[in-house]
C-alpha cells in the first residue's frame, strides 16, 4: 500500500475534498475529527449512534455497526485513510480495511492490544530486548492452567483477556478458592492473573510512529485513578524521577518499534515500591490510539496528540512536541451533574472558567451518568505552583476530591 502522503485541503480525483475515516464516534474520535478540520481535511466517522459525539462534528457519519459490510465499504470509498479511536473495534473490521485504504494502526497491532495474553507476550519480548517487562503473570484459558499457577502470583489481580478496560472485568483475588471463584464469575473466558505488587505511583507515555520509522514523543505523564477510572494528570518537569521518565519513554519507544506500528500508541506503568527511592518500572498495558492522560496536549503543547495522529495516519512529517506549560489534566465524570442528594445540577462553569488557565473541554454526551466520561479540564499556568494552585480551586467548585 504506497504511503503518498494525503495533503491538507487535498482535492482527490473524486472532485471531494480529502477525507480522513474514524472506527468509533466516542471523544477521542471527536477530538481527532477536530484536530482533522482545523488541519483542512473533510471526515468520516462510523458509530451505529446517531448522537455519537464523532459523528455530530463529522462531514460524513455513517451510521453502522462495526462489521457491517456497507458501512465499511462507505466509509473506505469516502476515506483516503482510517484510524481507530479505541481498541476494542473488531480487528478483521480493520483488516478488511486495510487491504483497500491506508489504516493506522494497522489491524495487527490492535489485535495486540486486544488481548491482554498476546500484549504481555509482547512486552515480555521487549523486555528481553532490554526494555520494561509486566508484573509477573499467569495466562488462564482451562482449568489445568488455573491449577497450575505459582502461589507466588498470590495475592493477585484477575483480568479478562478481552474488552477490558476503566477498571472492568477485574477481580482482586487474595487466594487460590477466591481465584477459582473469580474466574468461575467471569464465565471462564481467558484470563491473566497478575501479581499484586505495592503500588507507588502511575505514568503513562504517548509516542507517535510514522510508516518511515521516524517516532516522536511527549513528556512522561503521572496519573492518578480512582475506581479505575483516570482522575487527575499532572505534566511538568521534574513530575517524576528523570531516571524512570527516561526509561518509560525508551520502552515505549521500543514496544512501538517492535510493532512496527503507525499511529499514536501510549503505553501505561507502573511505579512498584522495590525500597529504592525512586521506585522500579513495570509495564501494565498499551492503548493503540490517543489517551486520556494526554488530553492536557490540547493546550499544553504546540502540536496535540490528535494533530499527530492525524498526521500519521496522512503520511505528514512528525514533529517532536514541545510543551510550553506546566499541566494538570481533571477528569469531567458524571458524577459532577449530580448533587450529594442525586438531584441533577449543572456544574458551576462560570466560576471554573473565571479562574486563570482553564480550558474546558466537554464531549457534547447529551446525558450524564455515574462513571461516564462528560470532558476534561486542563489547567495550564507560568509555574507549576500556579497550576496546582489553580487545579485545586477549580477541583472544589466542581466538588472532584483532593489528591497528594
Amino acid at each position: 500500500m504506497s504511503r503518498k502522503p494525503v495533503l491538507p485541503g487535498q482535492v482527490m480525483a473524486s472532485g471531494q475534498m480529502a477525507t480522513l475515516g474514524v472506527m468509533g464516534g466516542g471523544q477521542l474520535g471527536r477530538m481527532f475529527v477536530q484536530a482533522a478540520q482545523e488541519m483542512g481535511y473533510f471526515t468520516a466517522v462510523l458509530d451505529a449512534d446517531p448522537a455519537s459525539p464523532a459523528g455530530l462534528v463529522s462531514h460524513y457519519h455513517i451510521q453502522t455497526p462495526y462489521e457491517d459490510e456497507q458501512g465499511l465499504a462507505q466509509l473506505m470509498q469516502r476515506s483516503e485513510a482510517i484510524t481507530t479511536e479505541f481498541e476494542n473495534v473488531p480487528a478483521p473490521a480493520l483488516m478488511t480495511l486495510g487491504a483497500h485504504r491506508p489504516v493506522a494502526p494497522a489491524a495487527q497491532a490492535v489485535a495486540v492490544a486486544q488481548d491482554r495474553i498476546a500484549e504481555k507476550a509482547h512486552f515480555v519480548a521487549c523486555a528481553q530486548a532490554g526494555g520494561v517487562g509486566p508484573a509477573p503473570y499467569a495466562a488462564i484459558d482451562n482449568e489445568a492452567l488455573l491449577n497450575a499457577v505459582p502461589a507466588d502470583l498470590l495475592p493477585g489481580i484477575l483480568k479478562t483477556a478481552r474488552l477490558g478496560y476503566d477498571g472492568k472485568g477485574q477481580i482482586r483475588v487474595p487466594d487460590r478458592a477466591a481465584l477459582a471463584a473469580a474466574w468461575e464469575q467471569m464465565g471462564r473466558v481467558p484470563c491473566v492473573l497478575e501479581k499484586l505488587l505495592p503500588l507507588k505511583d502511575e505514568l503513562s507515555v504517548i509516542v507517535a510512529r510514522g510508516a518511515d520509522g521516524q517516532i516522536v514523543h511527549f513528556p512522561p505523564q503521572r496519573n492518578l485513578h480512582r475506581d479505575g477510572i483516570l482522575a487527575v494528570t499532572e505534566v511538568f518537569e521534574g513530575n517524576l524521577p528523570a531516571p524512570l521518565a527516561q526509561q518509560a519513554v525508551a520502552s515505549t519507544r521500543a514496544i512501538a518499534e517492535q510493532l512496527k506500528y503507525v499511529g499514536v500508541l501510549c503505553v501505561e506503568y507502573f511505579v512498584i515500591d522495590d525500597g529504592s527511592a525512586e521506585g522500579a518500572l513495570v509495564v501494565n498495558e498499551m492503548a493503540p490510539r490517543p489517551h486520556n492522560s494526554g488530553h492536557y496536549t490540547l493546550n499544553a503543547c504546540d502540536v496535540s496528540q490528535f494533530e499527530l495522529q492525524v498526521r500519521a495516519m496522512a503520511g505528514l512529517p512528525l514533529v517532536q512536541p514541545r510543551q510550553h506549560s506546566p499541566a494538570i489534566m481533571l477528569n469531567l465524570l458524571g458524577d459532577l451533574w449530580f448533587g450529594p442528594e442525586g438531584q441533577a445540577r449543572t456544574p458551576d462553569w462560570a466560576a471554573v472558567l473565571a479562574l486563570p488557565g482553564t480550558h474546558l473541554h466537554l464531549y457534547g454526551k447529551l446525558s450524564a451518568r455515574a462513571g461516564r466520561k462528560m470532558g476534561h479540564l486542563n489547567i495550564t499556568a507560568a509555574t507549576v505552583e500556579q497550576a496546582q494552585a489553580t487545579a485545586r480551586q477549580a477541583a472544589a467548585l466542581l466538588g472532584i476530591a483532593p489528591w497528594a
